[in-house]
């Protein structure tokens, strides 16, 4: 199938661009390099094909070379800049999405995978959180993915499309197999995810990490979180591409199944880096829920899907080969 992967020079969108060019498929990415990387492009199989664009001004003329189905990831990601700058998020997040659907419209493009996130919930009342749990974002980077959410479900109903939203809290990890030139992870900068944090202090790069709060009611006091090794999230992206019903919107969460601590994410960092990683207890910070992980019984019931690299210790593992490899110099 040819495909059009946006924001395909980001983390998870060139794992996925990678593991589509796997399965068989043809891939052009595009991507206006904002907050993706060119590394990633160049780690990338030779065969994918790169467009340096957005997508207001790119997307209907890379769709109109006889695309089939895109697997959406460009957005803005950072919660605390979309407090600051809500405005931008809405813009680049919903209006670059409805500029995407639009332009897939007009080239008769329907098929359609979405990166949404479990930011969508909010504050939730119970853990796991399922699909049906009310989604009440509490931030504007929240409110524009659930947006978009809203929009494919209207083109679905409107315009025959065939849309699924995946939503996730933490990735990590990192594709490291096939040689130095195949291995794709996080580069983001700034830098907000735990683990690569840690890792950094692992690296020499970071003097040390902060746990905020220490007296959640957890079972070390510590929040708990629900990491995704990056291939496990890709997958399911493949197997949401290949179940995709035209006039229909499906929603599904990913997640590990289980919940890891700040204290044991450390420790296991510890353990992987053999590196001492100095941690500091910091003043709890506003919003941050004890405990968030979601529940993926929906999609391993109507997609088979699970994740293969559930273990902590395999997710930090390979994210220290990345880290060690790609961000050393």
């Amino acid at each position: 199938m040819k495909l059009l992967v946006t924001g395909g020079a980001g983390y998870i969108g060139s794992v996925v661009a990678a593991q589509l060019v796997a399965a068989g498929h043809d891939v052009t990415v595009l991507d206006d390099l904002s907050t993706g990387h060119i590394e990633a492009i160049e780690a990338l199989p030779e065969q994918v094909r790169f467009v340096e664009g957005t997508l207001r001004a790119d997307a209907l003329r890379v769709l109109a070379d006889g695309c089939e189905g895109v697997l959406h990831f460009a957005a803005k990601s950072l919660v605390g800049e979309s407090v600051e700058k809500p405005g931008l998020y809405f813009d680049h997040n919903l209006g670059g999405s409805l500029a995407l659907l639009e332009a897939m419209r007009a080239t008769g493009v329907r098929r359609i995978v979405f990166s949404s996130t479990a930011a969508t919930y909010g504050e939730p009342e119970r853990s796991p959180i399922t699909e049906t749990d009310p989604a009440r974002p509490t931030n504007p980077y929240g409110m524009s993915k659930l947006a978009v959410d809203t929009a494919l479900a209207e083109y679905a109903r409107m315009h025959a499309f065939a849309a699924t939203s995946l939503r996730y809290f933490n990735v990590a990890g990192a594709r490291v197999e096939g040689g130095e030139a195949g291995w794709l992870g996080e580069r983001h900068a700034p830098e907000t995810h735990l683990i690569p944090i840690v890792l950094q202090v692992a690296l020499g790069t970071r003097e040390k990490v902060q746990m905020y709060g220490d007296d959640y009611d957890t079972p070390d006091g510590t929040c708990v979180r629900d990491y995704i090794h990056v291939e496990d999230l890709a997958r399911a992206h493949l197997l949401a591409l290949d179940a995709l019903t035209p006039e229909t919107h499906r929603v599904y969460n990913l997640g590990n199944g289980n919940g890891f601590s700040v204290r044991e994410v450390i420790e296991v960092c510890r353990e992987v880096t053999g590196h001492p990683i100095p941690a500091d207890v910091a003043p709890r910070r506003a919003g941050d829920p004890a405990v968030l992980v979601a529940s993926s019984t929906r999609i391993a019931d109507d997609l088979g899907w699970k994740p293969e690299k559930a273990d902590l210790h395999t997710i930090v593992s390979d994210a220290w080969t990345f880290t060690q490899s790609k961000l050393a110099n």
